[in-house]
């Protein structure tokens, strides 16, 4: 899959707000500052279509990015810690809800982890949210360039382990910095489409 032509189609805090038509939807989720937001400019060959930010907490909507007039990315907000009310964060966690339960355009999840750390219980959580609801998962493990090459295969095994992944599930290191992983995740991303 190659990307050239992007645009933030839509930015939703209410269903009524997402895109009407049925192209399909491909969702990345995660904990605040995970990297969700520079995974997508990675992959969209921009540097800040998708606002990213040292804080946690940047993202406080649904954005929907218009790909190749053939699909959206569907950036969420993150979970977990973020320099925001309790208020606001329980907001985004609803908002977050509504949009992965019974939304028949999503296809599938990109599901961020920091390779650095095993996953959060908030991680956790999520995994079996999506398993129980049977939505695809892509489990990418961002930060790659954070630890040593030779230290990557460890890490992934730590993070199969946590979530319990049999030997079919992706589990993808990936580095904006670098892009490595890159090509790999379009290239799930199209075969899932």
């Amino acid at each position: 899959m190659k990307i050239h032509n992007v645009n933030l189609a839509a930015v939703a805090a209410a269903p009524h707000q997402y895109p009407e038509d049925m192209r399909p939807e491909v969702a990345f989720v995660g904990r605040s500052n995970v990297g969700k937001s520079s995974l997508i400019n990675c992959l969209i060959n921009r540097k800040s279509l998708a606002r990213v930010s040292q804080n946690p907490g940047k993202t406080r909507t649904i954005n929907f990015y218009d790909i190749e007039g053939a699909l959206y990315f569907v950036d969420l907000p993150g979970y977990g810690y973020a320099k925001a009310p309790k208020t606001e964060i329980q907001r985004w966690g609803e908002m977050i809800e509504k949009y992965l339960y019974g939304r028949e355009q999503l296809k599938a999840i990109v599901l961020l982890i920091d390779i650095r750390h095993a996953p959060s219980q908030l991680d956790l959580q999520m995994v079996e949210w999506l398993r129980h609801y049977n939505i695809r998962i892509i489990f990418v493990l961002t930060k790659m360039d954070k630890i040593k090459r030779s230290q990557v295969p460890k890490h992934v095994k730590i993070i199969r382990e946590a979530i319990e992944a049999d030997a079919e599930m992706i589990l993808l290191p990936f580095s904006s910095e670098t892009k490595q992983g890159k090509d790999e995740l379009l290239g799930i991303i199209g075969g899932f489409l």
